[in-house]
C-alpha cells in the first residue's frame, strides 16, 4: 500500500498544456487571440459593473427615497422577559449577558427593551431603556442603571 502511493501519477493525457494566446498567426489564435474584430469583447476593459445594454441602469430606474445614515450605530436589543434567566439580585451587565449568550458579537449600544414580563429584583446596567422596560424592572423591585459610556 504505502509503495503505490508513493508512487502515484496522473494517468497519460490527463494534463493538457495552457493554450498560448496572441503568440503569431501560426498559432492559430495570433493577431486578435480568438477575440474577434473590435466590440466590446475584444476589449480589455471588459464590461463596465451594472451595464444593462444601454436600458436605463436599475440604480437610476428605482426612485430614491428617505435618509440612509453612512455609518449607523449598530444596536444590541434585549427584551425584560430574557432577564428572568438571571437570579434575584444579580447584576446584568453586558458581561453577564453574554456569559448567557443573550448578546453577542460586536455593537454600540446596548438597549433594554419592554417585551415580557420579570418577576424578579435585578440590578440591569445598560446603554439605554425603553419607558415601559424600566417601569417593568422597578416594579419587579429591581434597577435600571444607565453605563456611564451614554450617560
Amino acid at each position: 500500500m504505502a509503495d503505490t502511493l508513493s508512487n502515484l501519477k496522473k494517468p497519460e493525457g490527463a494534463t493538457k498544456k495552457k493554450t498560448r494566446r496572441g503568440r503569431g498567426v501560426g498559432s492559430g489564435l495570433g493577431k486578435t487571440a480568438g477575440r474577434g474584430q473590435k466590440g466590446q469583447y475584444a476589449r480589455s476593459r471588459g464590461f463596465k459593473p451594472h451595464f444593462e445594454g444601454g436600458q436605463t441602469p436599475m440604480q437610476r430606474r428605482l426612485p430614491k427615497r428617505g435618509f440612509n445614515p453612512p455609518f449607523p450605530s449598530k444596536i444590541a436589543e434585549i427584551n425584560v422577559g430574557d432577564l428572568e434567566i438571571f437570579a434575584a439580585g444579580a447584576k446584568v451587565d453586558e458581561k453577564a449577558l453574554r456569559a448567557k449568550g443573550l448578546v453577542k458579537g460586536s455593537f454600540d449600544v446596548l438597549k433594554v427593551l419592554g417585551d415580557g414580563e420579570l418577576t424578579k429584583s435585578v440590578i440591569v446596567t445598560a446603554d439605554a431603556f425603553s419607558k415601559t422596560a424600566a417601569a417593568k424592572i422597578q416594579k419587579a423591585g429591581g434597577k435600571a442603571v444607565l453605563s456611564s459610556a451614554q450617560a
